[in-house]
């Protein structure tokens, strides 16, 4: 099953009208058939159409990632283990966190065109249809043990920053844990796993999703006001020179995380703060608090300020919304 999708796929991208019957004596299977796997592709986000006598034709060509070219385009000095693009997978982040502990090299990446069961933070799915976003997942290890994995998001977040801001010149906004704004709603989500002990050496996953060009029938499934990329700048997103861009930012941020923690970030995190000196209700479960955001500290926590005293929140559980 997954081998004729990966065949219609290949023939689907390239934008020709294909033959139901054709399909299915080439791939030996019926026209019937052929028309649930159609269906199926519909269901991951395909716009495919269909014209009796002509056959299927996605309403648009797709150009779709690939390893060779995000590998050419990664900056040099920035060089990353290993890049897979995936067309189907569950997760990227999940595919990495399998292959623990020894089939990852620091820096692989895992990218794909769909997501079955692409996830965000506290459990939501993540709405990913086909060839329309960037889904990806860098592996990295931390020596330090857990403890060096607070911040992480920081490093996440203004990764990408830096690889919109290169190409495109627009600056984002961030909003603590671990999204990334334009224009006040939300463009893109950092997902972070780790596996490990505290005090040993230990593994993490660092997922990002960046909405690059929304199709009109998965936005209806998205659950919070959103933006797409290709929206906010009025032009076609090249998404494997984004790739890459994110992928040697990643690198260079995480690199010098190992190094000095998020000591030197936290300026240029407060100075893109969504939130920075404006009222929040943090959400914690049933409990709501009130208070100001006062940006972050040393190891990535929230720097909340309650009547007049500011304490660090960590990561977790938690959600920051603003206040009214």
């Amino acid at each position: 099953m997954k081998a004729i999708r990966e065949t219609l796929i290949q023939k689907l991208v390239k934008g020709d009208f294909l033959s139901g019957q054709a399909l299915g004596d080439e791939l030996g299977v019926s026209r019937a058939a052929i028309s649930k796997h159609i269906a199926a592709l519909q269901e991951m986000g395909f716009d495919i159409f269909s014209v009796t006598g002509k056959g299927y034709r996605l309403a648009e060509p797709i150009e779709l990632l690939s390893e060779e070219k995000i590998v050419s385009y990664i900056d040099k000095g920035n060089i990353t283990a290993k890049v897979e693009v995936h067309n189907v997978i569950d997760s990227t982040n999940s595919y990495l966190m399998r292959r623990l502990p020894n089939q990852n090299l620091p820096g692989q990446v895992c990218i794909a065109e769909y997501q079955s069961a692409g996830r965000g933070r506290r459990g939501r799915q993540w709405i990913s249809p086909f060839g329309s976003h960037i889904y990806m997942s860098m592996y990295w290890p931390l020596e330090q043990g857990l403890s060096a994995a607070m911040g992480l998001s920081v490093v996440a977040a203004l990764a990408v920053s830096d690889a919109i801001k290169a190409l495109y010149n627009i600056e984002v906004q961030l909003k603590w844990p671990n999204d990334i704004y334009l224009n006040g709603v939300k463009l893109a989500g950092i997902l972070i796993d780790l596996e490990g002990q505290a005090m040993e050496a230990c593994h993490c996953v660092v997922g990002i999703g960046l909405n690059i060009n929304m199709p009109p029938k998965s936005a209806e499934l998205v659950d919070q006001p959103w933006t797409d990329l290709s929206s906010a700048i009025g032009a076609e997103i090249d998404r494997n020179v984004l790739a890459a861009k994110i992928i040697s930012a990643l690198i260079e941020r995480l690199s010098t995380h190992r190094q000095t923690g998020i000591s030197t970030m936290i300026s240029q995190w407060q100075a893109q703060d969504f939130y920075l000196n404006k009222s929040v209700v943090l959400v914690t479960g049933n409990n709501a608090t009130r208070g100001v955001c006062r940006g972050i500290n040393t190891q990535g926590a929230l720097l909340l300020e309650v009547n007049g005293k500011v304490s660090p929140v960590y990561g977790g559980e938690v959600s920051l919304r603003g206040g009214i």
